[in-house]
């Protein structure tokens, strides 16, 4: 820590990672960390959960209200139009396709769809923004079929969101159980808040660049491994330990060594995360399905062990680990399928930002040395 005469005294001590700092007004999400809740524009995440889709959560956060039916249906085919690629992005995607990481491609290919898009007034921008929500999709299964080698498979735009997606990447035919799965999921995930992902959006879209270089700028900033990796690391260890057996010791054993067990926690929240009990039962359903609940009952264990030895909560990331593997998603696409959901609040935000825009410029307080005195370059 630098001495006081070296900082920048005028100016308060700083709040790092800008924690419970308020940034700006939203009519998005509504989080109470402390009672566990979670609202997208009023309507709290259980009865989504348990009631909604992903296309009439997107009409929400796009809307600020419930559809009607006629909205509805408008929004899933717009959406499913979105799934049809441009043939120009489909090549890049072709190029680098098992060359670099999912995430990295996936970068690239939302900063390439920008090219084919039209600069449109602010009034006519939700539906450009919109076709992201479907044109993420179809990349990610694209991505992965390249990289093992098998053929793209097109969209139906005629089919729901999850359903199409499932078919795009696995090639095979998802069961209501798995349709109804991913599509809780996409729910759960859609929007949460100024999360990193979003902030970066919203400064982004702050300085008046296109709405591609703003989602461009989430994308990026969701493939960091504190934001968008955790699922995939919570997934990595459950299939480690294996067993619920084994469970409760391996559990011990990184509490003593005090080693961070992915999952649990959260910036946020101070009891459950409300989105987790959701994707447990889903999970379990899926697993159940599967014939198989072994990982799933894994997944249980640990945590029924880590809340007799902690008091730590329970995060979205833990049960959508165990979710997406039913699912028979390769850990390295966890997320991608994140960016999949989380795009729908992403561009919702950054439609916001845009409606009621200032530029987000924070201050630095300086701790270097003061007062030095310069010396040429002869004389030092």
């Amino acid at each position: 820590m630098a001495s006081r005469s070296e900082a920048s005294t005028a100016l308060p001590e700083p709040t790092k990672g800008l924690s419970g700092i308020v940034a700006a007004d939203t009519t998005l999400s509504f989080i109470d960390g402390e009672k566990g809740l979670l609202k997208y524009c009023g309507y709290g995440i259980d009865d989504l959960a348990t009631s909604s889709s992903f296309e009439e959560v997107v009409c929400l956060l796009y809307d600020r209200g419930l559809p009607s039916a006629e909205r509805l249906a408008d929004m899933r085919a717009r959406i499913g139009a979105a799934r049809v690629l441009p043939p120009e992005v489909k090549q890049v995607i072709e190029q680098l396709a098992g060359r670099t990481s999912p995430m990295s491609t996936l970068r690239t290919v939302v900063s390439a769809l920008g090219h084919y898009e039209s600069n449109v007034k602010l009034k006519e921008l939700p539906p450009k923004a919109l076709r992201l929500v479907g044109q993420i999709a179809a990349a990610v299964a694209m991505i992965h079929r390249l990289r093992e080698g098998l053929a793209p498979i097109e969209a139906d735009p005629e089919r729901g969101h999850a359903a199409d997606f499932l078919h795009m990447l696995l090639g095979s035919e998802p069961t209501e159980t798995q349709a109804k799965a991913l599509d809780l999921y996409l729910i759960l995930l859609a929007d949460h808040g100024f999360n990193a992902s979003t902030f970066s959006g919203r400064v982004t879209a702050g300085t008046l660049a296109n709405l591609h270089s703003a989602i461009t700028s989430s994308v990026g900033t969701l493939s960091g491994p504190l934001h968008g990796g955790a699922n995939e690391k919570a997934m990595e260890m459950i299939i480690k330990i294996g067993s619920p057996d084994a469970a409760a010791e391996w559990v011990v054993e990184k509490i003593a060594a005090k080693q961070r067990i992915m999952g649990f926690g959260h910036r946020v929240y101070k009891v459950d995360d409300p989105r987790a009990p959701h994707l447990k039962a889903s999970s379990h359903a899926l697993w159940e399905e599967r014939g198989d609940t072994t990982l799933f009952d894994t997944s249980v264990a640990i945590e029924k062990a880590v809340k007799a030895a902690k008091p730590l909560i329970t995060n979205v990331d833990f049960y959508s680990a165990t979710l997406l593997y039913g699912l028979d998603i390769p850990t390295d696409l966890f997320t991608p399928l994140f960016a999949m959901s989380r795009v729908a609040g992403w561009t919702a935000h950054v439609l916001e930002q845009y409606g009621d825009n200032r530029l987000i410029r924070p201050r630095a307080r300086y701790v270097g040395k003061a007062d030095r005195t310069y010396v040429p370059l002869k004389q030092r």
